[in-house]
């Protein structure tokens, strides 16, 4: 696969992490705690797909089989550490949101 193949299916699958995360967020608020959590747990896999990407761009950039960087790497890194920000957070607000039901009810 090529080097711009492989940078969008990295943005892909962080998009989709991401985006999975923040409607787990949502889930959660509305009190759907397991919708929340199956939601992460999907976006998960998604991450661990996008890391599966970016460890082959890093192995062929070991090879010596990339030369220069290019915008859509840089841009598909950028998302995928912001899907990791976001799911790390997103735990957490899951979290808080589970606390504040069993608190109410």
């Amino acid at each position: 696969m090529d080097l711009e193949s492989i940078s969008m299916q990295l943005l892909v699958n962080s998009g989709d992490a991401k985006s999975l995360a923040m409607e787990a967020i949502a889930s959660a608020k509305g009190g759907e705690i397991a919708k929340a959590r199956e939601s992460i747990e999907k976006a998960g896999h998604c991450l661990t797909e996008a890391h599966r990407f970016q460890t082959e761009i890093i192995q062929k950039e070991a090879a010596g089989e990339i030369e220069k960087v290019t915008v859509l790497l840089a841009h598909a890194q950028d998302h995928l550490m912001s899907a990791i920000t976001v799911i790390d957070m997103a735990k957490e607000f899951i979290d808080l949101y589970e606390l504040v039901y069993s608190k109410q009810g």
